[in-house]
């Protein structure tokens, strides 16, 4: 394998665990965070006849984590074929 080649392949997997890791920070913020540390101020705000910090608790980390999904799949793709890694 060439210098060239080596050099891209570090360099998309770099840009792969900077993706994994800020989408898992976002995770961590709004399951734990949210659902935990900051339930309590929180659950001051209403929504839809549930307070807020249980909602999160509940809810709000499984659709994050869906839509966390989602962006990981196209931000991979824009990735894949950017370094010209993608499925035909």
């Amino acid at each position: 394998m060439s210098q060239e080649r080596k050099d891209a392949a570090v360099a998309y997997w770099k840009a792969n665990l900077r993706l994994l890791v800020s989408l898992l920070v976002v995770w961590f913020v709004v399951s734990f965070g949210f659902g935990i540390l900051l339930v309590e101020p929180l659950n001051a705000i209403p929504l839809g006849g549930y307070k807020l910090g249980f909602w999160f608790a509940q809810q709000g980390s499984i659709f994050t984590f869906i839509v966390l999904i989602f962006v990981y799949t196209a931000r991979m793709n824009q990735l894949d074929r950017k370094f010209d890694v993608h499925e035909e």
